[in-house]
């Protein structure tokens, strides 16, 4: 038996961030039935880790992830140094949640750099550091690649290859607590996609975010579109996280200005009708 749209879905609590807190959204999730969420830390901070996972295990919640860790690069060693820290508090977090993983954005060039190249080995040095914590609180990392236009401001890993090279890099014997998240948005153009979600396999696919990419998209970071509103081939794209092992939620991420202006209700029920029609 197919399991439900509802079943298959958490909501990424940027879907509904303008109208509702994370108290908020953890009720809507269940009031609409929806299986899992992926909270934002501003919203969890707010709320308060222990009381909000205390209402996420109190609604059957699964936590397919949390947003975010990352932002490895730094203009100095003090910069690199302080974002481990808060990394490893964004672990502490994600263990008080039973994420399922913590999402991580890489980081841009450092200010006043041109050097990509040192940025990614900044990347997978700060990750290589935090690799350790997260094998200890059993959380795993998902590197999640970001669209080339990122790549200066707030990410230098940008396919799905460079997040699995960092991967082979620091877990060279395969020994866990790394991954990637595949997020539609970031990658749907990738000649090399449906190849690369094989080779990461179910060991490496912690996440999958779905949304759809507009034309013309009036806003790079919050003009995304519902799906089926736009041109990344869904059920294409699903198809090859399946057939490589990925079995976990569907995680619906959408950063925009429309979306916001909807009411929060109707944007989750728009969710469970658009994954059934066109995903």
């Amino acid at each position: 038996m197919v399991a439900p749209a509802a079943a298959r879905l958490s909501l990424n609590t940027a879907t509904t961030r303008k109208q509702w807190n994370l108290a908020q959204a953890i009720e809507g999730c269940a009031r609409h039935d929806i299986a899992g969420i992926a909270p934002w830390r501003d919203q969890l901070h707010t709320m308060g880790v222990d009381r909000a996972a205390q209402a996420i295990r109190a609604h059957g919640l699964t936590v397919t992830g949390l947003c975010r860790g990352g932002m490895f690069t730094g203009v100095d060693l003090a910069a690199r140094q302080t974002a481990i820290q808060d990394n490893l508090r964004a672990l502490e977090e994600a263990h008080a949640l039973q994420a399922r993983c913590l999402i991580l954005v890489a980081g841009g060039l450092p200010t006043g750099s041109k050097d990509v190249a040192g940025a990614r080995a900044q990347v997978r040095e700060g990750i290589a550091r935090i690799l350790p914590a997260a094998r200890q609180a059993r959380v795993p990392l998902a590197i999640e690649p970001l669209h080339p236009m990122y790549a200066a401001d707030r990410a230098c890993i940008n396919t799905l290859a460079q997040a699995l090279d960092v991967c082979d890099a620091v877990d060279p014997l395969g020994e866990g607590g790394i991954g990637v998240a595949v997020d539609v948005y970031h990658v749907w153009w990738d000649p090399n996609l449906q190849r690369d979600i094989a080779r990461a396999g179910a060991r490496r696919l912690l996440a999958f975010h779905l949304c759809d990419w507009l034309v013309p998209t009036t806003d790079l970071l919050n003009d995304r579109g519902m799906m089926g509103d736009g041109v990344i081939a869904l059920p294409l794209i699903r198809s090859w996280m399946e057939a490589a092992g990925y079995d976990g939620l569907h995680e619906v991420e959408i950063f925009s200005n429309r979306w916001w202006k909807v009411d929060p209700d109707l944007v989750l029920q728009t969710c469970k009708e658009r994954h059934t029609a066109y995903c």
